[in-house]
């Protein structure tokens, strides 16, 4: 009955698995939720490679009770998946998410105007837009992925409807935007290749082992990255203050998201998957038109709605396309 049980579970999870990746992706955003109480008004704010270092140690933390199961997989997995493994906890995982914090960094200084804060914030999350982009094309160079002619349409509304979220902001900002926006083009696309590395890696290991292997692997470069930016003085600049917003991004856009999205992956081409992960951009701007506490009370716009709903329409478009398409994955 049991196995019955888990069976029905993993079929469910396989034929909407573009929507649950969507989902996954949409949960990321909650770390903008929690990345202000990392920002200290007297200008002692933790450097994005400390704030990397201690979610990414709560995350790798949460994987103890499963670390034999994940040795054991280890131990059996090809050089190329150890290859693919460790390239996603040095490229998606380390250097993406500091040069993203990095430029969150900007977005929420307290020494800029609001409306500049605001500005950077959306040039940030547009040039996210680039990823599904960078992510179709690396399958199709490195994965020989080949989509059915109805996927471009469908890539392309998705796109659509989010860069209509995105443009409905005012991107008026000062400079510093230039700089803001290289650090996350820099993580785009190291994302992007960290979308179609995990595709291939979870060939041969499973989805937990995959997402323990991402946050555990990163911690050694993350260190390195700490000691060079603050030294050893690095650690004493965490404060018990800043728990909170840690378990909080560690715990929800951290493990919870990426175990999620790791075992949809296993049945959903990265082409498909970078363009299903779009959700995060447009939950993101969700987010900033909640009101407080929830959100950060930015007035919500017509043509966020209507991109919202195309967004939703396309990624609902390429989970039917893709389960017509009968991908599978082997499992592990």
């Amino acid at each position: 009955m049991a196995e019955s049980s888990q069976r029905g579970s993993r079929s469910l999870i396989d034929r909407y698995s573009a929507l649950i990746i969507s989902m996954a992706a949409a949960m990321w955003a909650a770390d903008a939720l929690f990345r202000p109480g990392l920002v200290n008004p007297r200008g002692s704010d933790l450097s994005p490679s400390e704030i990397v270092l201690g979610e990414s140690l709560l995350i790798s933390v949460c994987f103890i009770p499963v670390a034999s199961r994940v040795v054991r997989e280890l131990r059996r997995a090809s050089w190329r998946t150890w290859l693919a493994l460790v390239a996603i906890a040095a490229g998606p995982q380390a250097f993406a998410t500091v040069l993203f914090t990095q430029s969150l960094t900007y977005a929420f200084s307290l020494s800029l105007p609001h409306a500049a804060s605001i500005g950077i914030q959306s040039e940030v999350y547009l040039l996210y837009l680039l990823q599904p982009v960078f992510g179709a094309t690396m399958a199709w160079l490195f994965l020989r992925e080949r989509r059915q002619p109805a996927f471009w349409p469908l890539a392309a509304l998705a796109l659509g409807g989010a860069a209509l979220i995105v443009f409905s902001f005012n991107t008026a900002a000062p400079r510093v935007q230039l700089l803001a926006a290289a650090f996350v083009l820099g993580a785009v696309v190291l994302w992007a290749a960290g979308t179609v590395l995990g595709r291939y890696a979870l060939n041969g290991i499973s989805f937990t082992t995959t997402s323990a292997t991402r946050f555990g692997l990163a911690l050694p470069i993350l260190l390195g990255l700490m000691l060079h930016d603050q030294g050893v003085a690095g650690f004493s600049r965490y404060s018990l203050g800043e728990l909170p917003s840690f378990l909080g991004i560690a715990l929800v856009p951290g493990l919870v998201a990426m175990v999620l999205y790791y075992r949809a992956l296993r049945t959903t081409p990265a082409s498909v998957s970078s363009f299903a992960e779009l959700g995060y951009p447009a939950a993101l701007f969700l987010i900033y038109s909640l009101p407080a506490p929830a959100g950060f009370g930015s007035p919500l716009h017509p043509f966020e709605v209507i991109g919202a709903v195309v967004l939703v329409a396309a990624v609902t478009g390429l989970n039917v396309l893709k389960g017509r398409e009968g991908v599978t994955v082997p499992l592990v």
